[in-house]
């Protein structure tokens, strides 16, 4: 983002592209919050906060809450998006007609598409074309810490690496360091397949599994996503950076990942209905989980962990059985493909 005085849009104020936008404004770049729902854009330009998802996150000054597309995206050629992997395509099918021709889009939303197994910037391709840049952010963040301005890293990919390296300085102050990368798919498929790892993890504490369980699975499911990734064309070193080891540790091990509650929810028998519910919030593993298995069976990669939550999830495997199952794997080499 070349120009510090030029305008730029976030679209989806969650809890995670509410955060963006505040990091946005911090660096000193004048940014446009646009929510779907009209109170709650109401609300959060009368109490300057997103009181529902970052009540101790003020807003800073030169960050405004828009009302339509139309007044986000005028004269704004940077956009981020942050909402959830099911309503990607529909959300840049309505901003297509709304693009300038130079305008360049990122987003922070993590997981295949359910319908397509399609990873976020296929879609991006598949609806607006090969001709424009694209980027993601991704990395071991957490939108609270990241709103109130603690120390945090991610990573920005693109095959643009002009325009991965605007998006790090644009984001980049005291509190924050945004490194690059031009693995656009590797930095994706450690967003996707984390959540659903995460979900285990909760499970596994849950059930009082023990820390060397808990250090088992971050460890495997790396292998699984690394695996899944490199099937896919990433570059395999992707994984051991903060879009890799750093997102699954930290949504693995820390409560204030959804994904993580979700799996304790389950684990103290709630049905998934009734931890969805109480989350309150996407949880993103829950869907990845069966992308995931689908992309798994397409691609011919084996997944045992995520295949056995999946199996939790959508086939009623009591998670006993699943970890029974995992241990009972036929014994081979640790680094066999």
């Amino acid at each position: 983002m070349s120009d510090a005085a030029a305008p730029l849009a976030v679209l989806g104020a969650g809890s995670w592209g509410t955060a963006l936008a505040i990091q946005f404004a911090r660096a000193g770049h004048p940014t446009r919050l646009w929510s779907r729902d009209p109170a709650q854009q109401v609300a959060m330009a009368k109490s300057r906060r997103n009181s529902r998802y970052l009540p101790d996150a003020p807003f800073p000054e030169n960050l405004s809450v828009v009302r339509s597309f139309d007044e986000a995206l005028d004269g704004v050629s940077e956009i981020l998006i942050a909402v959830p992997s099911h309503a990607l395509r529909s959300l840049l099918k309505e901003i297509a007609p709304l693009l300038t021709t130079d305008a360049r889009l990122a987003w922070a939303t993590k997981g295949f598409e359910l319908e397509t197994g399609l990873l976020p910037h296929q879609v991006a391709r598949a609806v607006l074309g090969t001709t424009r840049s694209f980027a993601v952010l991704s990395g071991p963040t957490f939108a609270r810490e990241v709103g109130v301005g603690l120390p945090t890293a991610m990573t920005i990919a693109s095959a643009d690496a002009e325009f991965a390296n605007a998006l790090a300085r644009s984001l980049s102050a005291s509190n924050f360091r945004a490194y690059t990368s031009t693995d656009i798919i590797g930095v994706e498929v450690g967003g996707a397949t984390k959540n659903v790892l995460a979900v285990g993890a909760g499970l596994a504490d849950g059930l009082g599994f023990g820390a060397n369980t808990r250090v088992a699975l971050i460890t495997r499911g790396l292998v699984e996503m690394t695996r899944l990734g490199v099937a896919l064309g990433a570059q395999r070193e992707t994984f051991m950076g903060l879009a890799g080891l750093g997102d699954l540790v930290l949504t693995c091990t820390d409560d204030q990942s959804r994904n993580r509650r979700f799996g304790l929810l389950l684990a103290a028998g709630k049905s998934v209905d009734e931890a969805l519910r109480e989350i309150g919030q996407v949880v993103e593993g829950y869907l990845a989980a069966r992308a995931l298995h689908q992309v798994a069976a397409r691609e011919k990669v084996e997944m045992p962990i995520c295949e056995g939550i999946y199996s939790l999830l959508y086939e009623g495997l009591p998670a006993r059985e699943v970890v029974k199952a995992l241990m009972a794997r036929p014994i081979k080499a640790e680094f066999s493909e």
